[in-house]
């Protein structure tokens, strides 16, 4: 049996693992094998060959990251699919699903060789779907891109993965940080992108924040402020906006789209003229922003950017940390 799916002949320039692979894929491909097939174990393989269980088990890992092979512990390995063509599996894990997320992963898949298949995850900010999701998928990708976002002591979850297969993105956390890693400095960000707009806000009585924290960067309120501080610009801090009073004269700053959505109604219901009485700038920018209520002035990374760097690390295996640009986009909001 074992002698009719895997070939290896000591003449042949190609090395013991990757003859092992492709007597594998010839197998699926010339119908000897078929998904949810038991093939020989690595004991086998290693005894009937004279090899190292190294060498096999290389072999082994390499076909689980291509999704070909899945091991079932206490029984063995079996065919997990028969797309052999996919040469590279990416399992993509961010935080949540929202629009330029999703403008973010379509520059990444756009990037990438067209035989690399891409899963992609969500953990919505709990540390325990973020810790399942990768313990049950360890050994099964070329490669993990990960969004930690505001998890805390995910250093020993992601240890488990191999670590050149590893690529964070959007927050540089000091624990992870010998990890490949696309990131946002949200501080820096926001500080140069109020200063850009600072000749906009000098009309305004008084600069708003809303920022109820938790799933939004600390960044966000450290560069507000400084950037207040080093003005003297007469600003407050909110929790959320949908309570509290929308004045004449004031510019809301506002870190997600539910807010943006509540603050527009509520200029509609008052006769407040957005741009004019009140001014406001949306953090992340999207396509919908250049049309809401005439154009909304945003402070935003470029996600199609950092979609393309990803894939530029993943497909050619980068090292280091590159901080993502972001600018300030001015419309009829401001």
């Amino acid at each position: 049996m074992i002698r009719k799916i895997i070939k290896i002949s000591t003449e042949h320039k190609q090395a013991k693992y990757r003859q092992i692979i492709q007597s594998i894929i010839n197998g699926i491909t010339d119908g000897l094998i078929k998904k949810g097939d038991k093939i020989p174990s690595i004991n086998e393989i290693a005894n009937e060959y004279n090899l190292s269980r190294d060498t096999v088990m290389l072999a082994f890992n390499e076909l689980k990251a291509r999704g070909i092979l899945a091991a079932v512990p206490g029984k063995g390995y079996f065919v997990d699919s028969d797309n052999v063509g996919i040469v590279k599996r990416v399992m993509v894990l961010f935080d949540e699903l929202n629009t330029f997320k999703e403008e973010l992963y379509n520059a990444f898949i756009d990037n990438l060789s067209d035989d690399t298949q891409v899963d992609i995850y969500f953990h919505h900010f709990d540390t325990n779907v973020f810790s399942s999701l990768i313990k049950e998928r360890a050994g099964r990708y070329s490669a993990y891109v990960i969004m930690p976002a505001n998890l805390s002591a995910v250093l020993p979850i992601i240890e488990i993965l191999p670590h050149d297969k590893v690529y964070l993105l959007d927050r540089k956390i000091n624990e992870l940080k010998n990890y490949p890693v696309i990131y946002q400095s949200f501080d820096e960000d926001m500080y140069n992108g109020l200063s850009a707009a600072h000749p906009l806000l000098k009309k305004y009585n008084k600069v708003i924040l809303a920022y109820p924290g938790g799933k939004e960067p600390e960044g966000f309120l450290t560069g507000f402020e400084r950037f207040c501080a080093d003005n003297k610009v007469n600003y407050e801090v909110y929790d959320q906006i949908k309570s509290k009073p929308i004045k004449k004269g004031e510019v809301y700053i506002l870190p997600t789209d539910r807010m943006l959505i509540n603050l527009v109604k509520r200029c509609w219901e008052k006769g407040l003229k957005i741009g004019e009485d009140v001014g406001v700038i949306s953090i992340n920018d999207s396509a919908l922003k250049e049309v809401v209520a005439n154009g909304i002035s945003t402070i935003s990374t470029d996600f199609k950017e950092m979609g393309k760097t990803l894939a530029d690390f993943v497909e050619n295996k980068k090292t280091g940390a590159v901080k993502n640009i972001s600018r300030f986009t001015q419309r009829n909001s401001l």
